[in-house]
């Protein structure tokens, strides 16, 4: 596409500059044809000038002033510029004071050549006007060499000019497609901002969603650890009693347990509503607040336990030692409630990579592939679940009359 004229994309101050130069080729042409009668030696001499006047302002009419559609048609832009070029150098030789036309010439070698064509166009119509010039010199010997140096001090400097002019014009346009681009980034930019707000709000819906998820899990582990365990208890305790009426001594053991084990649920429920450590660890490391919950089952049951702590004691997550506490009292729950155990051995192993948990009893067993029932038949579940969340793992080894073993382990 050619170079558009300056004042094509320009204000409306350069605009109207625009059209005053548009018209200054008539204006030029008109007073040069004014005094030419004045000027020329014959009145032939002067009709061929009058006339060339008159084909140079038909020709600019027709081919530029009145189709600006045509301005950016090359081919035609270099038909035009040539039949003027030919018409100005022809009253140029005929009659040298229209070397005055010659800057209609370098305006529309600047305004509608493209380039590389622009300089051969300038220093075209630079020959034009050092002609012009050099008017008054013998065009012969030595002063030949004036005649080249005149149209030679015309010539270039306005095609350095051009070049300037078109190296500008390269710089404005590589200015201006880096706008375009950087626009065009910004836009992209924006887009993707408003898609990753999108993206955002969505992960945090889903966080959401996945926090309630959890929290139900918890709660939901945290009320069978409580309540559910408490309440197994308690009822286990009320049978025994009841069973034992005749008994006082018996039935009194049996229901001051059932009535310690439901004030310790109570205060479990109160402190998980909370979010609080369990009462166990609240002041105690792991190892302690498991013989702690080993001496409290076993007073209410009357089932001897066994605690044993092995490896290097060392600080563990809040989250990873209720896991474990959780899972040990789960464990003698189930003993207490389906095993009839006569001996049970809790072990708190450290290893170098984790830390493990093993309850073993004595007790009936059961069948791996069909667990006995127990508060809906969510303990092992709830042992899973609380295990697996903290990339852990939890096996359940038992066979009928041959005791069970729930073994935990979660990383150090």
């Amino acid at each position: 596409m050619p170079n558009p004229m300056p004042w094509e994309t320009a204000d409306a101050g350069t605009l109207r500059w625009a059209r005053w130069a548009n018209l200054a080729p008539y204006v030029l042409l008109a007073v040069l044809a004014g005094f030419s009668p004045l000027l020329t030696d014959s009145t032939g001499e002067t009709l061929v000038v009058v006339g060339l006047c008159l084909l140079a302002a038909v020709w600019v009419l027709c081919l530029y002033t009145l189709r600006p559609a045509w301005r950016v048609r090359p081919v035609l832009m270099a038909v035009f510029f040539v039949g003027f070029l030919a018409i100005l150098l022809a009253l140029v030789v005929i009659a040298p004071w229209f070397g005055f036309l010659t800057p209609a010439g370098y305006y529309f070698a600047f305004g509608i050549l493209r380039w590389p064509w622009r300089i051969p166009g300038v220093a075209a119509v630079a020959v034009a006007a050092g002609i012009a010039q050099a008017s008054g010199i013998p065009f012969s010997g030595a002063e030949i060499g004036w005649h080249a140096a005149i149209i030679l001090i015309n010539a270039v400097p306005m095609c350095a000019f051009a070049w300037i002019d078109w190296n500008n014009d390269q710089e404005g346009e590589a200015r201006r497609r880096a706008n375009e681009e950087l626009s065009e980034a910004n836009r992209q930019l924006e887009a993707t901002l408003t898609e990753n707000a999108v993206l955002h709000e969505r992960l945090l819906t889903q966080a959401r969603e996945a926090g309630v998820h959890d929290e139900r899990q918890r709660m939901a582990g945290e009320i069978h650890d409580t309540l559910a365990q408490g309440l197994t208890g308690i009822i286990t305790q009320l049978q025994a009693a009841e069973q034992a009426a005749t008994e006082p001594e018996r039935w009194r053991r049996h229901l001051s347990a059932a009535t310690d084990l439901a004030r310790e649920s109570l205060r479990e429920a109160r402190r998980s509503v909370h979010a609080l450590r369990p009462e166990p660890l609240r002041d105690a490391r792991l190892a302690d607040a498991l013989a702690g919950v080993a001496r409290s089952w076993s007073a209410r049951h009357g089932i001897p336990v066994e605690v044993t702590t092995t490896g290097t004691e060392r600080p563990m997550s809040q989250d990873a030692e209720l896991a474990l506490l959780r899972t040990a009292q789960e464990a003698l729950a189930n003993v207490a409630t389906h095993s009839g155990a006569r001996r049970v051995g809790l072990t708190l192993s450290y290893l170098d990579g984790s830390v493990a948990l093993d309850v073993r009893d004595d007790g009936c067993g059961f069948d791996p592939a069909e667990p006995p029932v127990s508060a809906g038949g969510y303990g092992l579940v709830a042992m899973r679940q609380r295990i697996e969340g903290l990339a852990g793992t939890l096996q359940v080894e038992s066979e009928p009359l041959a005791g069970t073993a729930i073994s935990a382990a979660v990383p150090a």
